[in-house]
């Protein structure tokens, strides 16, 4: 017969396991067709950019790399047609403009670059205005520029960084990133995910001034949400969470219980 005590410790245990069995069906998608291989985010710290690729910036003048990163740097890569991620993104990148402490066009600057050959610096520019709009603070407009160009030199500066990204009809599917350039055109940090923390930007600012390349501590993306190729969006990885909560459940079940047998035997030998 079961002991009263082992099924007490046993019920939450339990119903802990139905709860995250649950969401985790329901969270299943379709499978991807396409490798994992294919889209994605490969850590390049240290490389340098091809500082000569020549890009169009939203009045349609010509420029290269060089002619613009003379600071540190932030490279957000995207497609201005974007239904998905990269709204939301960018909204982020606009949030920690407002709330940081280091100063935009002067202590860092911002440039995203369109890898869809078919955006034309009418769009760029658009887009441009869209998104200093949601800037509170004082900001030159030359601190966020937005730039289009040939699919070959977008691709190009995108393999530089290790930006994964593969064509799925009239759209891309692809990965969230900003990555920092130093003014050298060195790649010094990476951070995932569509919002950033001031604080965290700032460091990477300082860095990125010193040319000091830095690993990605915080992967928290990596582990909690995965891209779904299918919905272009992230959604919440319920299969690795219920397998850590669950994991955790069953430890502190041992452990309950365990210390209830030596406490029952030490009642015992008293």
């Amino acid at each position: 017969m079961t002991n009263p005590s082992f099924r007490r410790l046993l019920l939450p245990l339990a119903l802990t396991s139905m709860a995250v069995s649950t969401p985790i069906m329901k969270a299943q998608t379709p499978a991807p067709t396409f490798n994992a291989e294919e889209v994605g985010i490969s850590e390049k710290l240290g490389a340098t950019i091809p500082l000569d690729l020549q890009l169009k910036d939203e009045d349609g003048r010509t420029v290269t790399l060089r002619q613009l990163i003379d600071k540190p740097t932030i490279l957000t890569l995207n497609y201005f047609r974007c239904a998905g991620i990269c709204t939301p993104q960018l909204g982020g990148v606009a949030e920690v403009l407002n709330r940081t402490e280091a100063v935009p066009g002067q202590d860092f600057q911002v440039l995203t670059v369109s890898f869809d050959e078919r955006d034309e610096p009418e769009v760029a520019a658009q887009k441009r205005t869209n998104y200093l709009g949601e800037i509170k603070r004082p900001m030159p407009p030359a601190a966020w520029r937005f730039l289009t160009g040939p699919g070959a030199t977008t691709k190009a500066l995108a393999d530089a960084v290790g930006f994964r990204f593969k064509r799925d009809k009239d759209d891309f599917i692809h990965a969230a990133a900003i990555i920092f350039i130093s003014p050298r055109g060195q790649v010094t940090r990476y951070m995932y995910g569509t919002t950033y923390l001031p604080a965290d930007l700032q460091l990477a600012a300082q860095e990125a001034a010193r040319g000091e390349a830095q690993p990605t501590i915080n992967k928290f993306l990596k582990f909690c949400f995965s891209y779904d190729p299918v919905g272009r969006k992230y959604v919440l990885n319920t299969t690795t969470i219920g397998a850590t909560v669950i994991l955790l459940a069953a430890l502190v079940f041992v452990f309950a219980l365990t210390r209830k047998g030596r406490r029952t035997r030490s009642e015992e030998v008293q």
